[in-house]
């Protein structure tokens, strides 16, 4: 949490300037959870990182996380003042799954293969991502079917230049990329890099085959290129479930 991932427009985070200001404070809290910038069951910063991140006194974090804690949207544990959120629901964190279109790793009807590679991405995920042409990056492909072959889809995602500096797990494969990867939890750690991630995705029909592509674009706070992701799928044998989270009033 480096940096404040608060928005600044009141139809997001509501909250009245006449109350309190731990009340407040626990609102703006409980909106940058409700974002995913931290996942379910991670722990939150200290009291005096927190109190930095808010520019208030430790005692106004502490009485905004009783707030909080009241309404068993925090707990805390024994090692001091760092709260905990509850294993249920928030509202959002983990609604994107990665790469878009991944089939559950416990699914005992697939069979999927990833890997990851160090190259200049495909020259349409360059120009989204801001890299100049044959730049290479971290470019992520995944491949799954069925056990009988059928139902297959397939990923390819290229990670933009912030991504790979600001979160440190995603940058460990530049010099790792010949290694099994396991990038599932990849929007998680752009969430606890203090990334709030916004997403956009682009469904097309394929003109010479039973198909269809859904190309994924995410940024961040400040509309900076995280990642894109092209995915065709087999249409005549697959459905594309989407599931959407309705923000909290």
């Amino acid at each position: 949490m480096a940096r404040s991932t608060i928005p600044t427009t009141d139809h997001v985070h509501p909250y009245s300037e006449d109350r309190p200001l731990y009340w407040r404070i626990a609102q703006r809290l409980l909106g940058e959870l409700r974002e995913g910038t931290l996942a379910p069951g991670e722990r939150l910063p200290s009291e005096r990182k927190l109190a930095a991140h808010f520019d208030v006194s430790r005692e106004t974090v502490r009485q905004a996380l009783e707030v909080l804690r009241r309404d068993g949207l925090v707990e805390t544990d024994r090692r001091g003042s760092h709260a905990a959120l509850p294993d249920g629901p928030l509202g959002t964190a983990s609604f994107l799954a990665f790469p878009v279109g991944a089939r559950p790793a416990d699914d005992p009807s697939a069979v999927a293969r990833a890997a990851v590679s160090w190259e200049a991405p495909p020259p349409g995920h360059a120009e989204a991502l801001g890299l100049a042409p044959r730049r290479p990056t971290l470019v992520h492909r995944y491949e799954s079917a069925r056990a009988d072959g059928r139902g297959l889809r397939t990923a390819v995602t290229s990670f933009s230049a912030v991504a790979l500096t600001e979160v440190e797990e995603l940058a460990r494969y530049r010099d790792r990329a010949d290694a099994a990867p396991e990038l599932r939890r990849a929007y998680d750690w752009m969430r606890r890099a203090g990334l709030t991630l916004h997403h956009r995705d682009l469904i097309t029909p394929l003109d010479d085959a039973p198909s269809m592509r859904v190309t994924r674009q995410v940024h961040d706070q400040y509309a900076r290129p995280l990642e894109i992701t092209d995915l065709v799928v087999d249409a005549r044998r697959e459905a594309l479930v989407y599931a959407f989270t309705l923000p909290a009033a």
